[in-house]
């Protein structure tokens, strides 16, 4: 290999390394938040603070924060630049991914617009099972005939800080609490071990980050580059 062959190839690892480095961490961004942009045709029921119907249109949908066992979920405009409502939503399961983002409701009479149940995120297996204040899940559940999520806690009164901690039941039609475990479905092994304390437990966010591998990147780059130049010294 000639000289200047070699210090191409040397050029070439080095730049590799820096698009590695500026692109990979922007790359986990929306994995992290599950950043998605949502057009519904219909009018959509949300819970949470601010709670109301969202009429047809365009929606961003984000994780607010992730340090509790259940999330916190934004839903704001396109631009994101207002807010409509914050909700508090506990981690659901599914058995099978899906490669596009999944928005499953609570189903109601003709001509009055659906309840929002549950998001879950492409290649994800955990989604979002979105919680509604106890006097309208009570009513949701009469009108669905379904278990829904609820909460004592008056969302609309409390910070956002407050949902982390704010208690999650499960209602029946007929305003029984039950197991909220009849509402969201756990992991196989996580069922059969025992049942998750879905009000107080915490669970750690997972913190891995890129950085380590650009940097093992950008180490290889550079001992590839130094023997390369020894050989060009050698061949000289």
């Amino acid at each position: 290999m000639r000289k200047m062959d070699r210090f191409r190839v040397v050029v070439m690892i080095f730049c590799l390394s820096l698009v590695a480095l500026t692109f990979l961490p922007s790359a986990k961004a929306d994995d992290w938040d599950r950043k998605t942009t949502v057009t519904f045709n219909v009018p959509v029921e949300v819970p949470g603070v601010g709670a109301q119907t969202l009429p047809a249109g365009t929606y961003v949908f984000k994780i607010f924060d992730s340090l509790s066992d259940r999330h916190i979920v934004q839903i704001s405009n396109q631009a994101e630049d207002h807010v409509y409502t914050t909700i508090l939503a506990i981690p659901n399961y599914r058995l099978k991914p899906t490669d596009k983002t999944v928005m499953t409701f609570h189903e109601r009479a003709e001509g009055q617009p659906e309840a929002i149940r549950a998001w879950f995120y492409p290649g994800r297996q955990w989604g979002e099972e979105f919680v509604y204040p106890k006097s309208r899940a009570i009513e949701l559940a009469k009108v669905t005939n379904e278990v829904v999520l609820a909460t004592p806690v008056e969302l609309a009164a409390v910070p956002v800080e407050a949902l982390k901690t704010a208690p999650v039941v499960a209602v029946k039609p007929s305003g029984e609490e039950v197991q909220v475990a009849e509402v969201v479905e756990l992991p196989p092994e996580v069922a059969a071990a025992k049942p998750v304390e879905v009000a107080t437990a915490e669970t750690l966010p997972q913190t891995a980050s890129p950085l380590p591998l650009v940097g093992l990147i950008g180490l290889l780059s550079l001992g590839a580059g130094f023997t390369l130049w020894g050989f060009s010294k050698r061949a000289v």
